[in-house]
């Protein structure tokens, strides 16, 4: 059977999470929720525009949610929604196969992604 990419379960899946820093932001959220200063620290090769489109981006699909308090500086913080809270197998999932991966090829792994497998 021929896959149409429009109703392919596996390119709606990369579409949500296949940016550039995506999975990342999202593997920093399933633990707590983080203001963007702490996001641009935890991912400092980030710049703070592709930082912001890619939240953008995962808030407009439902899988962040951005509460921004009525204080002075303004207080933003990101949190995953239910849905975005149900992508943590899929993370867990490309986190072991990439270390197998890497592993296979003789690299070490030194990432801040702590896996089981």
């Amino acid at each position: 059977m021929d896959c149409n990419s429009t109703n392919c379960p596996v390119v709606a899946t990369l579409a949500m999470i296949g940016g550039k820093y995506k999975a990342i932001i999202l593997w920093h959220l399933v633990e707590e929720t983080r203001r963007f200063g702490e996001l641009q620290r935890l991912i400092p090769q980030a710049t703070q525009k592709m930082l912001t489109q890619q939240l953008r981006e995962l808030e407009s699909d439902g899988l962040v949610i951005r509460t921004v308090y009525p204080v002075v500086p303004p207080k933003v913080e990101y949190s995953l929604s239910d849905l975005g809270r149900s992508i943590k197998p899929i993370l867990d999932a490309m986190c072991v196969w990439g270390t197998d991966y890497m592993k296979a090829g003789g690299i070490d792994v030194n990432c801040f992604m702590k896996c089981d497998n």
